[in-house]
């Protein structure tokens, strides 16, 4: 089947290379630097465990990550412009970054050449392993032969179900990068306290602290939990997945909590997958988060 659009993506949908080049998506990366002038094209340039292998062996060392540029998306975007295939493109949250931005500016650019391209641009209000989610309800919609200008008003309407809960390793990194005062910082690194966070329509909530990795992760899951129960929708209507760090045998074992708890609460469910969590948020949660991702599907049954 030909394709009625063409699906692009920022580089914080942290789809892995190979599942992005099987569904036909083209991902334009977020760059990431150790030291404030050599910026590396994300899973280009550098690879993710390499990131946070870096991360782990320079303690103290807070990597940054710059958005890509319009000329980045132009690029990307001027191929299907000259084909004459419309495109619809998904970026993270424009509270995290002016990703989306630069893929406006690109378009308009284009236009001046192309008065007649189809480029949309949405704004997925998330960002990491959720935006990937989102992004393959998008594969969905084209997979199933609904239109361009279909299948983005109906991405529109889910976007806003999308939910992120997690917690991190410390507080450092996200103190380093402004996401938190500094003495709540300090009461972490002595309390062995983490915050667990609800990320939603574009920002982040504190949704409680935990004392230690198991009852921080655990209220992540108690609200993913509370989060379907309030729904009007079954469970079989929501795409979820766990995202996790450096630490694959966490986000593993994470995962199969995850579902035996959700079974334990009447959920019919019986894996989940589980993505790394890429350089873009990985420069502010540090080399250790973990959490889930939930958002509708745009298609049910």
């Amino acid at each position: 089947m030909s394709e009625a659009f063409h699906i692009i993506s920022d580089g914080s949908c942290d789809l892995p290379a190979e599942l992005a080049e099987q569904k036909n998506i083209t991902v334009v990366p977020f760059y990431v630097s150790f030291d404030d002038e050599h910026y590396l094209k994300e899973n280009v340039e550098i690879g993710i465990r390499d990131f946070y292998q870096q991360m782990v062996d320079r303690k103290g060392v807070y990597p940054k990550s710059s958005m890509p540029s319009a000329q980045d998306y132009e690029e990307v975007f001027r191929p299907f412009a000259e084909a004459g295939m419309p495109v619809i493109c998904i970026c993270i949250t424009t509270k995290f970054s002016g990703s989306m931005q630069s893929a406006v500016n690109a378009r308009q650019a284009l236009l001046e050449e192309y008065p007649n391209a189809e480029i949309t641009i949405i704004d997925a209000t998330v960002n990491t392993v959720l935006q990937g989610l989102y992004v393959l309800e998008a594969v969905r919609l084209r997979d199933a032969g609904v239109s361009y200008r279909e299948a983005a008003a109906r991405l529109e309407e889910i976007k806003g179900t999308g939910r992120i809960f997690f917690t991190v390793g410390n507080m450092e990194y996200l103190k380093h990068g402004g996401r938190i005062g500094k003495v709540g910082a300090l009461a972490g690194s002595v309390l062995d306290i983490r915050p667990v966070i609800t990320l939603k329509k574009g920002e982040i909530f504190p949704s409680g602290i935990g004392r230690g990795r198991k009852r921080s992760t655990a209220k992540a899951t108690d609200l993913l939990v509370s989060y379907l129960k309030k729904s009007r929708l079954g469970i079989d209507c929501y795409s979820i997945v766990i995202g996790y760090g450096y630490d694959l045998e966490e986000g593993k074992e994470y995962r199969d909590s995850v579902v035996r708890e959700l079974q334990v609460q009447g959920f019919e469910i019986q894996d989940i997958p589980t993505c790394q969590i890429g350089a873009t948020i990985g420069v502010h949660t540090g080399p250790y988060p973990l959490g889930i991702g939930v958002i509708e599907k745009v298609i049910h049954g």
